[in-house]
């Protein structure tokens, strides 16, 4: 039996590994562009899946596929949906700017699956062809965006915004256990007056939420399709309501409420919903920068640095220093931040290389934006399992931070002046001094009028 088939297209004979369901057009996208580096990550060929399921259910309807073979079409869709045909997917990322190649990589594996099912030989294009049939009513300049947005939709859903939801919750959780452990804030990252540990994790939990809104914000755009634009927007071959029903069908299949883009142009010639939820994600990365820095700075010790907070132990250490304890998790969110904002630049870049009614710097722009949500969900996860559930409080050391903190002194203000605070402050720092202790040397307070004026649990909010 030989390793390859043969088959032809409109540029002749092409020789095709005998095992692959993949077609002519895809094996000479591989002979072009190689095989080097990134491929796109199975949602987006998932979601190719899902677009052509939905086509041959809009071309049933509309009377422009004989039921048979949609019915084939669609559930040779369903596997590769499903994630069963994933390896006969070899194409790389850096193919042409429209995707056209992935597009094509899609048409010949289901119209193989299609052929078999319906007792034709693998190669034969008969009775389902990958372009009169499987990619009936499309091009790939619409079908490619489509499959972007769809993809970038459903892993918003079910990957990110679960993560995040699941972050927000265990940081309430804490704010709310830790609402009156007194702790001294810092601002310039020095010492400043009292406030709890629970407000520092209810600012994190809020960054958190305002995140999740964003994202929201953006998904009306993002289920906007332009599906039914064919070649540069009009429409061309694409039978009248075409665009409507398929998005009926994709949403009945996916739950997702997509509509049709209005302007097909728009949808095509730009992408600036994308980037748009690229910009919500990068705002997210700095948010969890912020997050994930202040607790390890915060947990640095055990007993040389602030040692506030007692981050669990993850079993790792280091490789010279027995028994070393890093805060190796919040580290892995910190570099995820970084990676999403290098993303960011990226997806910038190609959304605004846009030009007349197509953009063709698709592959990398879906490619960073699902590595952005991505790596985001599993980063998230792990550092609200593994880090955040099991962090704790250091209570000891921020009683005794509270007790020697100078600046404790700053709500005597309106009772001694500026001026004679900033003596207590000045004589505290310079003679190693409580607070208290200098404000009864100076004899501007006795020490029963010092410790009625000055409560830190009446100082972390407006009275």
């Amino acid at each position: 039996m030989s390793d390859v088939r043969q088959e032809h297209d409109a540029f002749g004979p092409v020789s095709i590994p005998a095992n692959r369901y993949w077609g002519a057009q895809t094996q000479r996208a591989l002979e072009v562009f190689g095989s080097y580096g990134e491929r796109f990550p199975a949602g987006l060929i998932h979601a190719f899946g899902l677009q052509k399921r939905a086509c041959a259910q809009a071309n049933l309807r509309l009377g422009t596929l004989p039921e048979d073979l949609a019915l084939a079409i669609e559930q040779a869709a369903m596997h590769v949906a499903a994630g069963a045909f994933d390896e006969h997917f070899p194409l790389t990322v850096w193919q042409t700017g429209s995707g056209t190649q992935t597009n094509m990589n899609a048409n010949e594996v289901i119209a193989n699956l299609a052929n078999l099912a319906l007792g034709s030989a693998l190669g034969s294009k008969q009775p389902v062809h990958p372009n009169d049939h499987v990619n009936r009513s499309q091009s790939s300049n619409d079908s490619f965006p489509t499959v972007m947005h769809v993809a970038a939709t459903l892993q918003l859903r079910d990957e990110l915004l679960p993560a995040l939801a699941a972050l927000r919750d265990a940081l309430t959780t804490k704010a709310r256990a830790w609402a009156n452990v007194l702790k001294i804030g810092r601002t310039h990252m020095m010492d400043a007056v009292p406030m709890t540990q629970g407000q520092a994790f209810d600012a994190f939990a809020h960054q958190i939420s305002h995140g999740i809104d964003r994202i929201e914000g953006c998904l009306p755009r993002l289920r906007t399709l332009p599906q039914g634009g064919t070649a540069v927007g009009t429409g061309l071959n694409t039978p009248e309501g075409f665009d409507r029903a398929f998005c009926e069908a994709l949403s009945d299949i996916t739950g997702e409420p997509f509509v049709p883009n209005p302007s097909k142009f728009e949808g095509m010639g730009t992408h600036d919903a994308l980037v748009e939820v690229s910009g919500a994600l990068n705002v997210l990365a700095v948010s969890l920068s912020k997050i994930a820095n202040d607790i390890r700075f915060l947990g640095s010790g055990p007993r040389c640095g602030l040692a506030e907070l007692v981050l669990p132990d993850d079993g790792l250490t280091s490789s010279i220093m027995p028994g070393k304890r890093n805060p190796t998790l919040a580290e892995v969110l910190v570099q995820a931040a970084m990676q999403v904002m290098g993303n960011h630049a990226t997806i910038t870049v190609a959304g605004a290389s846009s030009v007349f009614e197509l953009n063709v710097a698709k592959p990398v722009l879906i490619h960073n934006l699902l590595q952005s949500i991505g790596v985001l969900a599993h980063c998230v996860g792990i550092f609200t399992e593994r880090l955040l559930r099991g962090l704790e409080v250091n209570v000891p050391k921020l009683a005794e931070n509270v007790e020697n903190a100078l600046l404790m002194a700053t709500v005597l203000n309106p009772v001694l002046g500026y001026d004679r605070v900033a003596q207590i402050t000045r004589k505290a720092a310079q003679e190693g001094l409580t607070p208290k202790a200098a404000a009864v040397a100076l004899g501007f307070l006795t020490t029963q009028e010092y410790e009625r004026m000055v409560r830190p649990e009446w100082m972390v909010a407006p009275r």
